[in-house]
């Protein structure tokens, strides 16, 4: 059982580029800077709405995220309804981010009620809808859909 006091406060991304993440990031989530600092080598942005940090970046990474370490899998979003997750959808398609559906539900990844795609950075972003489509197909394949790059 999960203590009653602990939430998920915000999640903290390391990133080759603030400015190009920061743009991904509004653009995708429509979310703003609440924070953050330009000093030379200590380059970071809180990212969220209402002054409350969401999605930290700190510029402190030379390359891309690798799968191969230990450490974050992916980054799941939660949105209300299928229908928000298409319009999420369609914002990345238009970012130019490359849509996967690993659920083996339908060649329409918002139709499944989520989608993968990757961030400038390579780090894996998870979005889903709590209301699930009305007839979802089972995953095909070993273990859950999301567990494999």
């Amino acid at each position: 059982m999960i203590d009653q006091g602990i939430t998920i406060g915000h999640t903290g991304l390391n990133v080759t580029d603030l400015d190009r993440s920061i743009d991904f990031y509004r653009d995708a989530l429509g979310v703003e800077i609440v924070g953050g600092s330009d000093a030379d080598g200590r380059r970071y942005a809180f990212l969220g709405s209402g002054g409350i940090p969401m999605i930290t970046l700190w510029q402190q990474s030379a390359a891309p995220f690798a799968t191969d370490r230990a450490g974050l899998h992916h980054l799941a979003f939660q949105v209300p309804d299928v229908a928000a997750l298409a319009g999420i959808e369609a914002r990345l398609r238009a970012l130019g981010a490359a849509i996967r559906d690993d659920s083996g539900v339908t060649g329409e990844p918002a139709a499944a009620g989520q989608f993968f795609c990757f961030d400038p950075d390579g780090i894996r972003l998870e979005f889903h809808a709590l209301e699930r489509p009305s007839r979802p197909a089972p995953a095909t394949g070993d273990g859950p859909a999301c567990g494999f790059f």
